[in-house]
């Protein structure tokens, strides 16, 4: 495996972490997992909806850990995570660990009473991130799952050359980003349209969607109503979300300025969100609306930069009385056994050694534990969005439809959503239906 293995001192034993007592002594490189030693040959399942080439970096963030300790991580993603987690656990099929990036998912397996609370030593580690994310994994006051990831979600990626080429700079205010968009669909260059746009993502199609709405009421409502929406306290047929929806319809389904290089208004419903971005390369598209965990999606080579073939600007607030609007989301690792090398894996996975050991192989990943150095981010675009996340005058909530029950945040907003660009379905039909859906 190359590690060194010492035969541990007969009264030597391993502390925290989930170690075991008499475990062999790590030496070299391999010392910092001694905490976590002592069950070399076990193997822990993890489920996710993490692809590749995402998924890649994922697994060599934990390979040094996995090789020194002996604890094979055997990582499974599937674009059909949302669906599948929930039948796995009821039928018996359950995995050690499941990466939930949906609050609302994690409090429906807590329901389930699957879910095992993490040990003593990964409580320990959340004091290194802002309480407000304890609270994302906790149900009814009780924490059950640690963060892993931040990600930023208010970004539009555009081709820094081509805006170049065409004399446009980057808007900073929401009527700026629009009076360029008409502008980019009158010019109609090679075919062009301002945006392109895709929601497709197996059985978890339509999230795409719920971001630019949930964009849109934040950066047009403020806080509070978007605190109010996620509780059901504003429903979503009232004023505040319809208006939302509007400005929504306005940018993202009007057809003279989408689906660049793809189709109409319909295709954003059978693209495939990896798939969105792609015709910016080609110069059919100007402008995508999407997360930094984007950054992965582009082809090996593309230059990410401020002057590269590809970059990201923060989208602007709608209303400019809201203040920095800044919409993220986040996975939290849940765990359904409390055996010792679960435990072990559990607490590696919650620290600042962990979350920096992914920083270095991972564009496009960013952590908000504080305990990470933010010079380790060598990528302009996780520069961005961490300052962003970690930035106390900034208007932050978590993804909405992540927050709500699952049976309508990952559920009907979903179906719906996808409704309303595939059928062209009214905003009040749609809104009536995710009211519905709410659980009594």
């Amino acid at each position: 495996m190359g590690l060194t293995l010492v035969a541990a001192c007969s009264n030597s034993s391993s502390s925290g972490g989930g170690g075991a007592t008499g475990a062999a002594t790590l030496s070299g490189d391999c010392a910092k997992y001694q905490p976590y030693a002592g069950h070399a040959g076990t193997k822990v399942t993890m489920f996710a909806s993490i692809l590749s080439p995402e998924s890649d970096s994922l697994e060599k963030s934990w390979a040094e850990f996995s090789s020194c300790t002996g604890i094979k991580i055997s990582y499974e993603g599937s674009n059909d995570f949302e669906s599948q987690l929930p039948v796995r656990v009821s039928g018996g099929n359950v995995p050690d660990f499941a990466i939930i990036p949906q609050p609302g998912l994690l409090a429906q397996m807590v329901k389930t009473g699957k879910v095992v609370k993490p040990p003593a030593q990964t409580v320990a580690n959340e004091g290194k991130w802002n309480p407000v994310w304890k609270t994302y994994g906790s149900v009814n006051g009780t924490f059950y799952a640690a963060p892993m990831s931040a990600n930023m979600k208010s970004l539009v990626w555009y081709s820094p050359k081509a805006f170049k080429q065409a004399g446009y700079d980057v808007p900073k205010t929401w009527d700026d980003l629009m009076a360029l968009s008409d502008k980019i669909a009158k010019a109609g260059t090679n075919g062009s349209k301002p945006w392109c746009g895709g929601i497709g993502s197996g059985t978890a199609t339509g999230w795409p969607a719920t971001d630019w709405l949930e964009e849109v009421v934040l950066g047009s409502q403020g806080g509070d109503v978007y605190d109010q929406w996620v509780s059901h306290k504003v429903k979503f047929s009232d004023p505040q979300i319809t208006q939302a929806m509007q400005t929504v319809a306005n940018w993202m389904q009007n057809p003279a300025w989408v689906n660049g290089g793809i189709g109409d208004v319909k295709s954003i419903a059978t693209t495939t969100f990896q798939d969105a971005g792609a015709p910016i390369l080609t110069g059919k598209c100007w402008m995508l609306q999407q997360a930094s965990f984007y950054e992965a999606q582009w082809p090996k080579g593309t230059k990410v930069a401020p002057d590269g073939d590809i970059f990201a600007f923060q989208l602007p607030a709608v209303n400019p009385s809201v203040a920095n609007p800044v919409e993220g989301g986040g996975e939290f690792l849940a765990a359904f056994s409390d055996r010792p090398e679960v435990q072990a894996v559990q607490n590696y996975l919650s620290t600042s050694d962990w979350a920096s050991s992914r920083v270095k192989v991972a564009s496009g990943w960013v952590s908000a534990n504080e305990g990470v150095d933010k010079s380790l981010y060598t990528d302009p675009i996780d520069q961005i969005s961490a300052n962003a996340l970690t930035n106390p005058a900034a208007t932050f909530r978590f993804d909405a439809s992540d927050l709500m029950p699952a049976a309508v945040g990952s559920g009907q907003e979903w179906k719906s959503l996808t409704a309303w660009f595939a059928e062209g379905k009214s905003i009040q039909q749609v809104t009536s239906d995710i009211d519905a859906a709410w659980p009594q």
